[in-house]
């Protein structure tokens, strides 16, 4: 596994395909700072492309998934060589948004595991993840609004067809903090689990014991279904489908299937 350790972001992978991510700035809740984007996108990236990888579960240490920005940074001047905000320098999005959409671009899919406070960024960075287990206490809000700031973390795009449009303008606007309860109640959850982390690895485990070439052909398809009219849409279906039916992997899921066994599927 090519990730250099460092004491922002750790990745541990099993040897059930599945990647435990943890946030461990838990000194700080996992607040981002500058070196806490740097660390994030560079996990990102070495498990874009990591042997082996079925699932990931993304999850913070200590008393918090992530409570946001670090304060502690707003006094400080901006760095007069940083690109602008406008300036697309990872594909469609800047450093900010890709440390929340890169969640949605990995190859295989992506369950967030959140305790404690989620706020802000945040929850920007959870909301990247296909699926969202929450601790029914967590604390949650979309916190921005309080410091004078709009979401720009890749928000707007990933709360698309998650939460109701009224409701998303409320916790926008208002920045008010909202339980795990009402978040599964909002859509910005999908389970809420005392034990966040050993759900999210249950469902990991799942999905690791599916075919990982039709789980990454579905994870495209998802990509495809925000944005794409319905007529391409239904061609993705069908070349997507072309790709995986009667290869190794879809010939293993049908016997291990009818003989009632574990599948033994080769890595992508």
């Amino acid at each position: 596994m090519d990730f250099a350790a460092n004491e922002r972001v750790s990745i541990e992978l099993g040897d059930d395909g599945v990647a435990q991510v943890r946030l461990i700035r838990a000194d700080k809740m996992n607040a981002l700072d500058p070196e806490m984007f740097a660390r994030i996108i560079e996990a990102g990236q070495a498990l874009h492309d990591m042997k082996g990888l079925r699932a990931v579960v993304l999850s913070g240490e200590g008393r918090a998934f992530c409570a946001g920005l670090d304060l502690s940074n707003f006094g400080k001047l901006p760095d007069p060589d940083a690109p602008p905000l406008s300036a697309r320098t990872h594909g469609n999005a800047n450093l900010f948004q890709q440390v929340s959409v890169q969640w949605r671009k990995l190859p295989v899919p992506v369950i967030a595991a959140v305790h404690g406070v989620c706020f802000g960024g945040g929850l920007q960075i959870a909301s990247g993840a296909d699926i969202r287990v929450v601790a029914p206490d967590t604390r949650m809000a979309i916190m921005e609004m309080k410091w004078g700031l709009v979401p720009d973390m890749g928000g707007f795009a990933l709360w698309r067809g998650l939460v109701r449009d009224d409701h998303l303008r409320e916790l926008v606007y208002t920045n008010r903090e909202f339980s795990g309860e009402e978040a599964l109640a909002l859509g910005l959850a999908t389970h809420c689990d005392a034990d966040p982390v050993a759900r999210a690895t249950a469902i990991a485990g799942e999905i690791g014991n599916r075919s990982p070439h039709a789980i990454r052909a579905a994870k495209r398809l998802f990509a495809a279904m925000a944005d794409r009219p319905t007529d391409e849409i239904l061609v993705e279906e069908s070349i997507e489908q072309h790709k995986v039916m009667r290869t190794p992997n879809q010939v293993e899921a049908v016997m291990a299937g009818m003989e009632k066994r574990a599948p033994n599927f080769a890595d992508v």
